[in-house]
């Protein structure tokens, strides 16, 4: 089944991709929800001409964003954490921290678009954070006791 997505839909697309589902997932889940709709001919008529007008828009975005990358990639974040024996930490440090800790930068970032595996010790880290569907930056942070 072929449809066309109407947001972005996480390890499926992006919107206004044209994607191949299996039919169930399309018809009982995509379609009713309202991430999708059929693509029909004439569906895949009007797309085309929407993103003819939205590319100039795009290469505006993809600009700013890829500005927005350098100034995280010069960050230096600490993320402060309770520490109990060693260097095990009380609870975790995950995606939700990392976007505080940017916003306190005044870099505001929603935490969906910032993926991290739960950080359960001090040390270094790495958080993957997309900004744009073409720009991704790897954003590094150090998990530090709370004093």
């Amino acid at each position: 089944m072929e449809l066309i997505l109407k947001q972005d839909v996480e390890n499926l697309g992006f919107k206004d991709d044209v994607v191949t589902v299996k039919n169930g997932y399309g018809r009982n889940f995509l379609i009713p929800t309202g991430h999708a709709v059929l693509a029909t001919n004439s569906a895949k008529k009007a797309l085309e001409e929407t993103l003819k007008q939205r590319a100039f828009k795009e290469a505006k975005e993809v600009e700013e964003a890829n500005k927005v990358a350098e100034t995280i990639k010069a960050l230096e974040i600490k993320i402060p954490a309770k520490v109990g024996q060693g260097d095990k930490l009380f609870g975790s440090v995950n995606n939700i921290d990392v976007a505080e800790a940017l916003a306190k930068e005044g870099q505001s970032i929603d935490k969906k678009f910032i993926s991290v595996t739960t950080v359960k010790r001090l040390g270094k880290y790495t958080a993957a954070v997309r900004l744009h569907r073409s720009v991704n930056v790897d954003l590094e942070f150090d998990v530090v006791a709370q004093a």
